[in-house]
């Protein structure tokens, strides 16, 4: 599991600060007493302190160094972050006693913290839907100033004897962009070519992906992936990048040398950008429970300052992966 020990590795260097805003959940507080014992973050529990307290207890654990607790009903930043959210949401039509209200919900409360650089990046959606994490992020965090969109990814990670290829890949937009545009389709590749080096540190081979090879097929969602490909290209000349693309010609460099002769990423790309949501789902709940692959995700990008959605479904050991991915981001964003 190399590329994910170098993630942990990394994250434990940085020291960042993450708040977990589902903070009495047992998974999550396994997680952060994880994540605080191994030196990967300084990690902020959020919620009704004597539910942590007693979830500490049924795990048979302590509140160690490098854990903080947050009750924001009675937090010293409360009053802070109810002012901060009024000035971000008032265009919206907020009073201020509604954004009073609104700072309590512990999700709230930890994208406000980081928001107003209390926290380094925030992680929740153990318990919550992923609407409400995005929702949420959008509304107090933002997205980037030169980012129009906020997408998501899975970090990829085939560390088994019987994968192929060994390694870290990108699936995207696997969980939130549902049928994009050939221009959202271009900004994803790029946002995910900058995750992958944020991630990994290593050189981002982009294949933009569909049914058809170099014109092997012709169809309206075919077009877009070429355009797509055309746009992406055109903002970052530098980028290697290569569509439209069938997966194995992307994947298997003899496949690629038949189907897309001269390609530049030669069928060893590790970014893979799918043409629309189902696609990108379903191709990375195929590599995960039928290829053995770990999936990390979905982790967000586009946004101003790192928060991350997690899988209802998701482990503790799930969350300390995602907690490690957004110290990482958070060192990106320095």
């Amino acid at each position: 599991m190399k590329p994910l020990e170098t993630l942990l590795r990394n994250a434990a260097r940085s020291n960042h600060r993450i708040m977990l805003s589902e903070g009495s959940a047992l998974r999550v507080v396994q997680a952060a007493h994880d994540a605080a014992s191994q030196g990967i973050a300084q990690v902020g529990l959020v919620g009704n302190l004597s539910e942590i307290n007693a979830t500490f207890d049924t795990l048979g654990l302590k509140c160690i160094d490098g854990i903080t607790l947050h009750e924001p009903a009675t937090s010293p930043h409360l009053k802070e972050l109810a002012a901060l959210y009024y000035e971000l949401r008032k265009h919206k039509g907020i009073t201020q006693s509604q954004a009073d209200v609104a700072a309590l919900n512990p999700h709230v409360f930890s994208a406000l913290m980081v928001k107003a650089a209390h926290a380094d990046g925030t992680v929740g959606g153990a318990t919550a839907t992923t609407a409400e994490i995005v929702r949420t992020a959008l509304q107090v965090i933002g997205p980037k100033p030169d980012t129009k969109l906020v997408s998501s990814f899975f970090l990829m990670l085939f560390c088994e004897v019987h994968h192929a290829r060994k390694g870290a890949m990108i699936f995207a937009d696997s969980g939130l962009v549902v049928d994009p545009t050939a221009e959202e389709m271009a900004q994803i590749a790029l946002s995910s070519a900058d995750s992958f080096i944020t991630l990994t540190g290593e050189v981002p081979r982009v294949a933009m992906l569909s049914f058809s090879t170099r014109g092997s097929s012709e169809h309206h969602s075919v077009s877009k992936v070429v355009t797509a490909t055309q746009i992406a290209k055109q903002r970052a000349p530098d980028l290697l990048i290569d569509g439209e693309l069938q997966f194995d010609a992307a994947f298997v460099p003899d496949v690629a040398a038949r189907k897309a002769e001269g390609s530049p990423l030669e069928g060893v790309a590790n970014v893979f950008i799918f043409p629309n949501l189902e696609s990108g789902n379903i191709a990375y709940k195929i590599a995960q429970r039928v290829g053995g692959a770990t999936a990390i995700g979905p982790v967000l990008q586009g946004l101003s300052k790192p928060a991350n959605d997690l899988s209802r479904g998701c482990t503790a050991e799930d969350i300390l992966h995602m907690i490690a991915v957004t110290a990482a981001q958070a060192s990106a964003n320095a």
